[in-house]
């Protein structure tokens, strides 16, 4: 098995979106693509432990290479790749709501956003230890077959009530709208 080193050079050596952009730059400054890749990694890593907005930067890392990824899945005739994408956002959705309320503590923990981000990358990141699957299949499967039979009730009998207040409130707004009408009628 190649070298950590080894597989990201054959990546920047390869056909990506990525390896285009730094050959491009790599011919403009005459710096290698490595390094180039390396300083820029570097960089991010240190904006995100000490730069303003790294926040921002880090939501924006877990959200916009995923939904580019999950379009062209949806677009794709591969199923596979739309339940890969599938379970990436149930985690991601479920880390959210956790960040939510967990968030107020952790953001002063100064390798908060830069461990927040390495996260989310493990969770997306294209190999069979993806954290994504580890954790849709340890953690939240399993917890979705215990208590999804109670969900769709309370789902169920909610969308219940909703539809007959729904119900309620046009019938009581209808009869509204007929006694203003008659009044208005009369008053001519």
């Amino acid at each position: 098995m190649p070298s950590l080193r080894e597989r990201i050079k054959n990546y920047l050596n390869g056909d990506s979106v990525v390896s285009r952009l730094l050959g491009k730059v790599e011919e403009k400054t005459g710096i290698k693509k490595y390094y180039l890749a390396t300083g820029s990694v570097c960089t991010l890593g240190l904006y995100l432990i000490f730069g303003y907005g790294a926040s921002l930067v880090c939501n924006l890392i877990g959200f916009v290479y995923p939904a580019y990824t999950s379009i062209k899945a949806i677009e794709s005739a591969d199923k596979k790749d739309d339940t890969i994408w599938l379970t990436y956002w149930v985690v991601y959705g479920v880390f959210s709501v956790v960040e939510f309320f967990s968030d107020i503590f952790l953001f002063w923990f100064p390798f908060y956003y830069l461990g927040k981000c390495a996260f989310l990358l493990w969770c997306m990141a294209p190999f069979s230890w993806n954290g994504s699957q580890i954790l849709y299949d340890r953690f939240i499967r399993p917890f979705f077959l215990k208590h999804h039979q109670t969900v769709d009730s309370v789902v169920s009998d909610l969308g219940g009530h909703a539809l007959s207040t729904a119900e309620a409130v046009t019938r009581e707004a209808y009869k509204g709208i007929l006694t203003n009408a008659l009044e208005s009628e009369k008053d001519k």
